[in-house]
């Protein structure tokens, strides 16, 4: 049933426009809603490779920064090496103090001045290499090396225990390892060098603190047991960072830190190692001479230890130069992949902005065109309908209506054919208009006809009846007079 029919039937329409009220989206123009289609996706995108892009430039940046602390630590090393070396000089001052016997010469202490000026010029480089790049705890940490003043007028001025000297010393070791901050970036590639420079630094320290607790140990002072007590915990400690170090690094380099205890230096510090372990409880000496003995059998060795330190400053350095060629590494290669991943970004969103703007293009351009089609159809259909409709017209053949031409094989595609059948449906009705109409007219051509001739059929048929009704009129009267004069001749008169 047609939908008009149903309506005056009242019947539901099935049509599921009618009854409805158009949403927000419904009522938004063709145009917007592309462009909604065409810039949310681009917007979304460029937000996803701006996070992405951003964080490859963080993560580039975090390892230029940790490549740059690497190189800047060895400056720091340098200090570290220095502030050892001036602790086994106080070591040794506090020593030949307690050694000397009354009316000597105070014991010289230029070496332990000397390793004063040291520390304090390395103080300066470290400042000078960091700049304003040096963290607040590393700086704290210099304040407090600096501090060191009071306890190395004390050390000049007398014999002090180990025991005030050795936490002093190390407290600010460890203040300068811990203030680089090292393995604390979010990074995973910078946190693997931090750990790796922090797990080489700290080795080195806790050789360095083993080196002059040996040294100091047989020296045989009152305090040489807690000497050989924290040597052996400080190479318990150098072999736990040994192992840290071993994990992060590769083999090379792993093998290049053992290389600290296969040296020949090292091995004359093993040797007086064991040979204190033979029996700790007989360190200290019993009296002086023992004392003077022993000090002057350190002292006879101390070159040994100094350069087992220079060898241990070399190791480490070089260990740090691959740690900081590595890293630099590792962030030139971030730099690199920042940069592809940026210009692939660029390329990537160009060329979909392009191909958004083209399928826009295309898009608009198809419908443009089927509505310029259709409104040209429309025209024509109007004009051949006002032609048909025209009574006075001469020409009644079917209406001719243009088909809208089909741009393309896709929905916008089948709309134009819809529309084509639509026309072809109309067409066929107007056809079928006209034949009626025709028919109509060629029935009402053959009744007027009809008419025509039963019209003149009767009129011809009154005149004749006029006709012969005169022509009786005629007869009768004429026959009446004859009559009435026969019978008035016929009648006698009186």
């Amino acid at each position: 049933m047609p939908p008009h029919r149903k309506a005056a039937s009242g019947q539901p329409s099935t049509d599921p426009r009618i009854g409805r009220t158009p949403t927000l989206l419904d009522r938004w123009p063709f145009r917007r809603k592309l462009n909604v289609l065409v810039i949310v996706p681009l917007a979304v995108v460029s937000a996803i490779l701006s996070y992405v892009v951003v964080g490859q430039i963080d993560r580039a940046r975090s390892a230029a920064d940790t490549a740059q602390l690497v190189r800047d630590s060895a400056q720091v090393t340098k200090l570290i090496d220095g502030v050892q070396t001036e602790h086994r000089q106080a070591l040794l001052v506090s020593l030949r103090y307690e050694a000397a016997r009354s009316g000597d010469s105070p014991p010289d202490t230029s070496a332990y001045l000397q390793a004063q000026q040291k520390v304090s010029a390395q103080t300066q480089a470290v400042r000078s290499a960091y700049g304003d790049r040096l963290p607040d705890a590393e700086a704290q940490a210099l304040k407090e090396l600096e501090g060191l003043d009071s306890l190395r007028k004390t050390v000049e001025q007398g014999p002090i225990p180990a025991d005030n000297i050795d936490p002093a010393y190390g407290s600010v070791i460890e203040g300068l390892i811990d203030g680089l901050g090292l393995g604390q970036s979010a990074s995973a590639s910078t946190t693997s060098a931090g750990n790796l420079l922090d797990a080489l630094l700290r080795a080195d320290t806790a050789h360095a603190s083993f080196e002059t607790s040996v040294f100091a140990a047989r020296t045989r002072d009152p305090n040489a047991l807690i000497e050989f007590t924290g040597g052996v915990g400080d190479y318990e400690q150098y072999t736990y960072q040994a192992e840290r170090f071993t994990r992060f690094a590769d083999q090379e380099q792993g093998a290049d830190l053992a290389q600290i205890e296969h040296s020949p230096y090292q091995s004359v510090i093993a040797q007086h190692w064991a040979a204190l372990r033979i029996d700790p409880s007989a360190l200290v000496a019993e009296n002086p001479a023992q004392l003077r003995a022993a000090l002057d059998d350190a002292l006879k060795a101390d070159p040994t230890y100094e350069r087992q330190a220079q060898n241990r400053l070399k190791i480490t350095q070089e260990l740090i130069g691959e740690i900081a060629a590595d890293t630099q590494a590792a962030s030139n290669s971030a730099w690199w992949q920042a940069a592809w991943l940026i210009a692939g970004t660029l390329l990537a969103f160009g060329a979909w902005f392009l191909f958004s703007v083209l399928m826009r293009r295309s898009v608009v351009r198809t419908v443009r065109t089927l509505t310029a089609a259709a409104q040209h159809v429309a025209t024509a259909a109007e004009t051949e309908l006002a032609r048909v409709a025209d009574d006075d017209a001469g020409d009644a053949s079917p209406p001719r209506l243009e088909a809208v031409p089909v741009p393309v094989r896709d929905e916008i595609g089948e709309l134009a054919e819809a529309f084509n059948q639509v026309q072809v449906t109309a067409t066929a009705l107007l056809e079928r208009q006209v034949v009626s109409r025709r028919n109509i007219a060629e029935m009402f051509g053959n009744v007027g006809r009809h008419v025509s001739n039963l019209t003149a059929r009767q009129l011809a048929l009154i005149d004749s009846v006029e006709r012969g009704e005169t022509d009786l009129r005629y007869w009768t009267g004429s026959t009446a007079s004859t009559t009435s004069r026969y019978v008035c001749s016929a009648t006698p008169t009186v």
